[in-house]
């Protein structure tokens, strides 16, 4: 391998049950807080590069246990986003972050045209390759897919704490996220808004705009605060959670 990934470092897309008979399409961008072996620590201590700067906690694993409930198709970012945002276009200054929250980045001050080029090369094309061919492919059977983001959130954010637990967060499509609103608004389970705690203009809707909206597919990005899902108790209660709001805007949506 050459660039940026080592062929120790493998491939930076994962991807999981591609032959799913759900429509449903899960995407993790944030889904690991590992570095390429090129990179070193990216001059931050083992603390900051396990906290939600690096990744979101719990999301893959909540992704992982909805592969199942509902067979739908999973692709997932390898690598920390501390080296490439795949929620952001290379332009974006956030796709590779001087500072994330309260930590400076000094892996990412002063990166070069070069550098960038090379991180976008080695992670986000091979990433949005494997989304667009695969939206492609079903697409081409007259299967669309539904594009569904999963992320994570912190529970203080700059000292304020939020008590929104779930955000469904959507752009100029809210199809779906109307559906799961409406479906989310008849149990008691969490407390569940739209476009919290980030919404489109702070323009974390890349993916859902770049797969989604282009191709005019259903698609959503849900928002779990982090507390919620680390572990497996918590992981499989709000899959189970998940699976039953968006399998009803589903059912709603095709009648």
């Amino acid at each position: 391998m050459t660039g940026l990934l080592t062929e120790a470092d493998g491939s930076p897309v994962a991807v999981e049950n591609l032959e799913a008979l759900s429509p449903v399409l899960l995407v993790c961008e944030h889904a690991s807080r590992r570095l390429p072996e090129k990179m070193g620590s990216l001059g931050l201590s083992d603390d900051a590069l396990e906290s939600h700067i690096a990744w979101d906690p719990g999301a893959l694993a909540v992704s992982q246990r909805l592969v199942r409930s509902l067979d739908a198709a999973l692709i997932y970012q390898r690598f920390s986003r501390l080296v490439y945002d795949c929620n952001r276009p290379p332009e974006a200054e956030a796709a590779m972050p001087p500072v994330s929250e309260i930590f400076e980045i000094p892996g990412n001050a002063a990166i070069s045209a070069a550098e960038r080029l090379s991180r976008t090369q080695a992670l986000y094309v091979p990433f949005t390759t494997a989304l667009s061919d695969f939206i492609a492919t079903r697409k081409a059977d007259g299967q669309p897919p539904v594009l569904v983001t999963m992320h994570t959130f912190t529970p203080v954010y700059h000292g304020k704490q939020r008590d929104v637990e779930i955000g469904i967060l959507h752009d100029n499509d809210s199809r779906l996220a109307d559906a799961m609103l409406a479906a989310a608004g008849k149990t008691a389970g969490y407390v569940v808004r739209r476009n919290e705690p980030y919404g489109p203009a702070d323009g974390v809707t890349h993916t859902l705009i770049e797969h989604g909206l282009k191709n005019g597919l259903l698609n959503v990005m849900i928002e779990i605060r982090n507390d919620l899902v680390t572990n497996e108790i918590g992981q499989k209660v709000m899959a189970d959670y998940l699976t039953g709001i968006l399998g009803e805007s589903l059912d709603a949506l095709s009648q």
